[in-house]
């Protein structure tokens, strides 16, 4: 009886390492306060150049700043929600629905955008009513 009382647990546990604990906190502070200040410095760039600089400028500082927020956003789950330690399978149960996500969001501006362009053609089938009040404008002077 005695040998079947025993249960062993069918789960494989794994116990972390927390011997360079104090050093990896200010790796990771360090990294993360060196991403905040790009993207800090980008930003005040693009207010104080604001009008002043060509708009091809503007749209690549905002998408570096854009990729060092998802840079950050990436560490900050990689390392402080132990994401980047887990099985691969339970990554992608987070990374795959997050992904479609952000890809729901492009998908419905797009969408939207070419919706609120269309709004005054009937689709294509007229023309554009701001234009025609431009070119008749145009026109009495």
């Amino acid at each position: 009886m005695s040998a079947h009382s025993k249960i062993s647990s069918p789960e494989i546990t794994f116990q972390p390492d927390h011997s360079g604990g104090t050093k990896k906190i200010w790796k990771i502070f360090w990294v993360l306060s060196i991403l905040t200040i790009i993207e800090l410095g980008l930003g005040y760039f693009l207010y104080d150049q604001h009008g002043k600089i060509s708009e091809a400028l503007v749209l690549s500082t905002k998408c570096a700043i854009a990729i060092l927020t998802l840079a950050k956003a990436y560490y900050i789950v990689s390392v402080f929600m132990h994401l980047g330690d887990e099985i691969r399978n339970l990554i992608m149960t987070i990374v795959v629905p997050l992904v479609l996500f952000v890809w729901f969001i492009i998908a419905f501006l797009s969408d939207g955008n070419s919706w609120k362009n269309l709004r005054n053609t009937s689709a294509g089938s007229r023309p554009n009513q701001i234009e025609q009040t431009e070119k008749s404008a145009h026109e009495a002077k």
